[in-house]
């Protein structure tokens, strides 16, 4: 099975400050399931928004669907980020646009014909318990209900790549158990799936995923050790 995504000594900073993310070195497998836990301040949001190109390495190499960000043209990145499905824990929806259009809004930009949104839309909606309020817009929208229609949002198009921040942190016990049913079926279906939680139920709950963990910015094992050690102490 070969890499969708491939990290080699991956550093993270903003601007002059101290480094986030230091010399992470992993690899995602293509139709793998991946679970990213770690301490509030861990470097997950930092790591994830890497991963959906909202930010690129300060130092080290990331390789994503087989290309080396490093040699992409800036006018690439819009093509590679439609083949990226994002969770977002603000949920991000377009606030004048109602719960249907924000579902849409992927198939929209990828060029689908009208006659191929109406029904898959719909069919989503109805799948995360929001058949009835496909014409609501996210102001009248709970909390919960913003995040089922982000969810729906993000797998609509069926991407590549997944990735989702704290899914689940805004519903209760059902639908978290519904929504995570759902990235399964997603992810049978070949799209690799990498979830940051706080909540080590939802790994429990699926067998065959693997467990990546962050502290300070740095991969750890199941046992706490550092898989590779900060550059301050690698040095000493």
């Amino acid at each position: 099975m070969s890499a969708i995504v491939e990290f080699d000594r991956v550093g993270l900073r903003y601007g002059t400050g101290a480094e986030i993310l230091c010399d992470l070195d992993f690899r995602l497998q293509r139709g793998g399931f991946y679970f990213l836990t770690g301490p509030s301040g861990a470097g997950k949001t930092s790591l994830l928004k890497l991963l959906y190109l909202a930010q690129r390495p300060t130092r080290g190499r990331l390789r994503l669907f087989d290309s080396d960000l490093a040699d992409l043209d800036r006018s690439e990145l819009p093509a590679f980020r439609r083949r990226i499905g994002v969770i977002y824990q603000d949920f991000r929806l377009v606030s004048h646009l109602s719960a249907f259009d924000n579902v849409a809004l992927p198939l929209h930009i990828a060029g689908a014909a009208e006659e191929d949104i109406d029904g898959p839309v719909r069919e989503m909606l109805a799948w995360v318990g929001l058949a009835d309020r496909s014409s609501a817009r996210p102001a009248t929208l709970s909390g919960g209900e913003q995040q089922r229609v982000a969810i729906a949002r993000a797998v609509i198009a069926r991407p590549e790549l997944l990735v989702a921040d704290e899914p689940t942190g805004n519903v209760d016990a059902d639908m978290a158990k519904r929504i995570l049913y759902l990235l399964g079926a997603l992810n049978r279906l070949g799209t690799t799936i990498i979830v940051a939680t706080h909540d080590l139920s939802l790994v429990a709950a699926t067998p065959g995923a693997h467990l990546m963990r962050l502290d300070k910015g740095a991969l750890v094992d199941p046992t706490g050790a550092l898989r590779h050690p900060p550059p301050a102490e690698a040095a000493r």
